[in-house]
């Protein structure tokens, strides 16, 4: 169903209307925040980031989003025709598409991320998309971090009522009149030389840590976390 209504907003030209649905959808949801002076104390003082989100949580952020887009940050978006569909709806959000995955164009996308971040302060990656597997930390966040020598800001967004939808990666769809609570964590600094082994046991440091994190905190809203 997703991908059909996709391929119709891009097929009539209703991304436009899309996007005001979506901004009459958000003033319905009520969003708290959590540690945001980490991030804006950072971003105030010229320095960079990495923000690192589940793919499930992506709809759930678009509320808070575009408090954001006066960074213009960039994110990695699938070149699937969903993605196309993401990517215009982001833009209106006045963020930066750079087009690529880990299955298709992903390593020009990253060379791509990187590079940006040499003029731009502010980047978004997408741990586990675009295919999964659901909660696992794709090396390139690592990578990223590496060559750009920018640190990596988690961010963990949980609501106490949502639909699930039966997608691979269960995306999160917070209900009108629910409540979005998103937190900041503290910063992660990536080495710059590491090899295979500390890489990977770096990798799998910064999975276990978001999904502890991700789980507590949805349990703080009442429900069970779909992340796993």
């Amino acid at each position: 169903m997703i991908k059909s209504l996709s391929r119709f907003a891009l097929q009539y030209g209703l991304l436009p209307f899309a996007h005001y649905l979506i901004r009459v959808y958000f003033s319905l949801i009520k969003i708290r925040v959590v540690n945001e002076e980490i991030a804006l104390n950072h971003l105030k003082n010229g320095q960079k980031m990495i923000v690192a989100i589940w793919h499930q949580r992506i709809l759930v952020c678009m509320g808070y989003a575009r408090r954001f887009g006066v960074y213009k940050p960039s994110v990695m978006i699938s070149q699937s025709r969903d993605g196309e569909l993401i990517a215009k709806v982001y833009s209106r959000f006045n963020f930066r598409p750079i087009r690529g995955s880990s299955s298709r164009g992903g390593k020009e996308a990253l060379t791509a991320m990187v590079e940006d971040l040499v003029h731009n302060q502010f980047a978004v990656h997408v741990l586990d998309g675009p295919r999964g597997p659901r909660g696992v930390v794709k090396p390139g966040l690592i990578v990223m971090a590496q060559l750009s020598a920018v640190p990596i800001f988690p961010v963990y967004i949980s609501c106490d009522r949502a639909w699930i939808l039966n997608s691979w990666d269960r995306t999160v769809v917070p209900k009108p009149f629910s409540t979005v609570v998103t937190r900041w964590d503290e910063p992660i600094f990536i080495p710059e030389h590491l090899d295979d082994a500390t890489f990977e046991n770096m990798r799998k440091r910064i999975e276990q840590h978001m999904k502890e994190n991700q789980i507590r905190d949805d349990a703080e809203r009442g429900w069970t976390s779909p992340l796993l």
